[in-house]
Order: C-alpha cells, then structure tokens, then sequence
C-alpha cells in the first residue's frame, strides 16, 4: 500500500493546469459504446478510475488508441457481449463505481447487459435505483443474482416514456440518458440531474446524432435515433481538482494561478471560498488566488453560524465539502458543515481532530468548525485516506501542518487526482511518494 510523506509548512507559487473531469470523463468513455464508429475524446485524466474503465472497455472488445497524453479514440465495433459473463470482467467492474454506467449503452445498442454490485468511495449508502428503475421504465427487465451478486439486464427493444426521477442523480441521468436516445420514440426525464458533466455527455450525444432538448435543465426531452455516429469531444477541467487547488492555497497561505478553468462551468464555487473569506480573482479563463495570511467566514445576515451544504447543481457540489470543512479550520470564524447525500463522508474528521482541530461532529451529516483564525496550526498525523476526497482533505491539511505527516492507501487519491504529488511539488510542496 502506498504511502505519501509530507513536509508540512511550505507555501506554493507558480502556475498550475487541472487535469480533465474524472465524472465528466467516466461518462462519456462510457458513451463510446453506443456507436460502432470512431470516437476521439482529448483532456482524459490519467487517474486510476478513468484508467481502469478503459481497460475493462479494450477486454470487451473495444478498439482503443492512445495517440497522444490525454487523447483516447475508441471504436465498439466488435463487442464482445459474452465477456460479460467471464468472472474477470465480474471483479474488474465490481471494483469500479463508474462501470454501472454501462449498462445504458449495452442495454440499448445490444439488449444485454451484467453488472455486479459497483465499487467506489466507501462514504455510505449508494443506491442505484434510480438508474435501474429508469432503465425499466423504458422496457428493460432486471434479474438479480443473490449467489453471485450481481444484476443481469435485458431487453427486446426500449420504447420512450415519461419518468419523474426520484433524486437528481448524475450518474443515474447520465445512465438513463444513453438508454433513451437509442429507445423507440420519445423519453422525457423529470427532475434530470443538469450538471457540466452531464451538459458535456449531451452535447457529445448530440454530436453523434442523438436528438436532445433541454440542455442544462432539468427535463430533458430525448427522441430516439435508430443508430449513433463518431465525434470529437473535449472533456471539461476537473472544477472539483480547482477548487481543491483554492483549498490549498488558502490552507497553505500560498498565492497560485490555476490556468483554464472554464469559469463559465464552475457555478457557485468561486462564491462559496469568497464566503469563506479567501480571495479569487478571475484573469481571463485563469483563476488567481493571491498569497492571504489570514481569512475570515462569513456569518449570515443577523449575525448566526454560516452554514456550508451541498445541492443539486446549480447549488454546491457535495465533492468539495470536505476541502470547504479542512480549510475553515485556520479560518477565522465558525462554519456548519452539512453534507445531505453521504452517510459516511464526514467521518475522516476524527483525523483532523487527533491533528488539533477543533471539530464537533453533531451526527452523520453534520459538523460544525471552529476555526483557529491560525492561533493554533495544525499537528502532523499519521493518516490513512478512506476515500478520494477524504484523501485530498487530509492531504491540505498535511501541507498546512507543522512537522512531517504521513497517509497510507494513497491509491485512494490517485483514483481522483492526476500525478498530485509531482504537480504539487512543482509549485514548492514537499510530498514524497513511498511505494
């Protein structure tokens, strides 16, 4: 199990460049099997998740290249649907989350599909009805294995209908919306999940063909085609990699410019550090977070606690809350975290607490910070990361603290961030890699 070290006390400078979106890129690598023609995708990150979901796709028989670092073409021309029986493609998609979603495409294109209960973050519940009701909806029949534990779908043909989704789930819409533009008539989708991810898996399913209206809200209108061509696709920045960049450079007293943003797709983020008191600035499509020895939270208008919760987009990304919570711990301030959608998110706190940081876990979803306003920097720890952004949070608060720490399972982080330690260090961090 690898491990990083880290010297903590450094401050950062210079220039950064966020890899591409880890959600926007499982999506959409997904999509490539819709189509028996080309698919080109630019700005893949090279992480962990991403890099395994392209494997599982090549042994099903996808044609895959790499042309150039961040630049995959993919062409399912020859799928091989009876791999999804093999127990190698059983263990390989359980250990991976973002392999449920594909069971649309395979549903759709080829009437059959085997999924295994999915991996991923281990931060509480994470049902999937709603992408299997969904899928039902439009005429897809599920049988669950209890013994081998895993779900077998098929179909004889998807027909549009109308549905309401039970929650707003990204993946869950994503899913249901390869489905559907290769279903017989029309499908509309209530209560959509409308995220940038999700507004690039349109906008990419549009180039291939597919007839989508209402784009970046949430009901979407699908008219089904009777086949999908090849495309072009860029994948957005990774807004959740941003702002965890912002959180360092707060925690870190740093002052970095983070380059190509797409500012236009990150929504209430740049706001929600602001209320935190750290400064953004926009430059062009950089983001520049000036060096700040000191920030303050804000409280609400008559003078009660702020409170930091996630939503829906166009609220804010439930990904970022454990950066939000580790920063406001030198802030100046108090600040109710309320994580809604997880269970177990919040409960990589007890590390912060044992590093000296003052953090009341009122139940599950829930943790107020009082913040030090920097009276009291943070100790070093011996740390094991539980899940990626756990793992991100713990490494800012390394950074910030006064010794040197160490986090073990750091695969954890490598699943959601590009090379962190070697882009990190480049801008003054001192993170050793322990294999």
């Amino acid at each position: 199990m690898a491990s990083f070290v880290i010297e903590g006390g450094h401050r950062l400078s210079g220039e950064i460049v966020p890899q591409g979106a880890k959600n926007e890129a499982l999506q959409v690598i997904c999509a490539t099997l819709l189509t028996p023609e080309k698919v080109t995708i630019h700005n893949v990150p090279d992480i962990l998740d991403v890099n395994n979901l392209v494997v599982l796709l090549g042994e099903m028989g996808v044609k895959i290249d790499r042309p150039s670092p961040g630049t995959y073409t993919f062409q399912a021309d020859e799928v091989n649907p009876d791999y999804l029986e093999s127990e190698e493609f059983l263990k390989k998609s359980a250990s991976l989350r973002g392999s449920v979603m594909i069971v649309g495409p395979l549903v759709a294109r080829f009437g059959k599909a085997l999924i295994p209960k999915p991996g991923g973050d281990k931060i509480g519940r994470r049902r999937l009805d709603t992408h299997f009701i969904g899928i039902q909806k439009l005429g897809a029949e599920f049988e669950y294995d209890a013994e081998r534990q895993l779900y077998e779908v098929t179909s004889q043909g998807l027909k549009g209908v109308y549905m309401l989704l039970d929650e707003a789930s990204v993946t869950g819409t994503a899913n249901i919306l390869m489905a559907s533009v290769l279903a017989k008539g029309k499908t509309t989708i209530y209560n959509a999940a409308c995220e940038p991810y999700l507004q690039q898996l349109t906008r990419m399913l549009r180039s291939m063909g597919a007839k989508i209206d209402g784009l970046g809200s949430n009901l979407l209108n699908i008219e089904g085609v009777d086949s999908l061509g090849g495309c072009v696709h860029t994948i957005l920045p990774d807004m959740i990699e941003i702002g965890s960049f912002i959180g360092m450079a707060a925690m870190t007293a740093s002052g970095i410019r983070i380059k190509n943003v797409s500012f236009e797709n990150l929504g209430i983020i740049p706001d929600a550090f602001r209320r935190f008191g750290i400064v953004v600035k926009q430059e062009g499509d950089d983001m520049v977070v000036p060096q700040q020895d000191s920030y303050s939270i804000e409280t609400f208008i008559d003078g009660s606690i702020m409170t930091i919760a996630d939503a829906p987009w166009p609220g804010l990304t439930p990904d970022l809350l454990s950066v939000f919570l580790v920063v406001a711990t030198q802030a100046n301030g108090s600040v109710l975290i309320h994580q809604k959608m997880f269970e177990s998110r919040l409960f990589f706190v007890d590390k912060l607490i044992d590093m000296g940081a003052q953090i009341i876990l009122c139940d599950p979803h829930r943790a107020t910070v009082i913040g030090s306003a920097r009276r009291y920097k943070l100790r070093a720890a011996n740390m094991i990361s539980p899940d990626i952004r756990a793992g991100i949070a713990l490494l800012i608060a390394a950074m910030s603290a006064e010794g040197t720490s160490r986090i073990h399972n750091i695969d954890q982080i490598d699943r959601g961030y590009q090379d962190i330690d070697k882009r990190l260090n480049a801008l003054g961090a001192r993170i050793t890699r322990i294999l």
